[in-house]
């Protein structure tokens, strides 16, 4: 048990990371910025972050309980590439506002967490479906990005 509350804590400090180079941002370049009629209200971001962090965790718990050395290794391997994907966005895209290679970067990150959800799924099947939402939400955050770009003057 004691190694679950690990996963889970490696992915909100990951979470904590990106929470905190999107603060330097988030209430002054991005209020600036066109947003299509999709975009949801700033405070929904935190609670589905959390979430999904959460779930990644216990996805990443559930796989590295398999012991299956060879599978496992190389599943988790992928599972740290897309957190550092993931965070990589954060400081494109609100550390360094850079809309258009954030857009470049959420390309590959979707893809790798695809790539993620299969192997998982492979390994347990409930890791893999714990991988879903987040599989959902940066599609919806791929196309948001893009959206971005294509407002504000690509």
């Amino acid at each position: 048990m004691r190694s679950l509350f690990g996963f889970i804590i490696l992915c909100l400090a990951v979470s904590g990371v990106g929470g905190a180079i999107t603060a330097t941002s988030v209430d002054t370049w991005y209020q600036t910025l066109e947003k299509p009629p999709f975009n949801p209200p700033d405070w929904v971001f935190a609670p589905v972050w959390t979430a999904l962090y959460i779930l990644m965790g216990i996805a990443a718990w559930r796989v590295w309980q398999s012991r299956s050395i060879e599978n496992t290794r190389k599943a988790l391997s992928i599972f740290g590439l897309q957190l550092g994907l993931n965070l990589t966005w954060s400081f494109l895209f609100f550390g360094l506002q850079r809309i258009d290679l954030a857009l470049l970067e959420i390309f590959i990150l979707l893809v790798t967490i695809v790539l993620n959800t299969i192997v998982f799924w492979r390994i347990d099947r409930l890791a893999g479906l714990m991988f879903m939402p987040y599989v959902l939400w940066v599609s919806y955050a791929t196309v948001l990005n893009a959206s971005i770009w294509l407002l504000n003057g690509s």
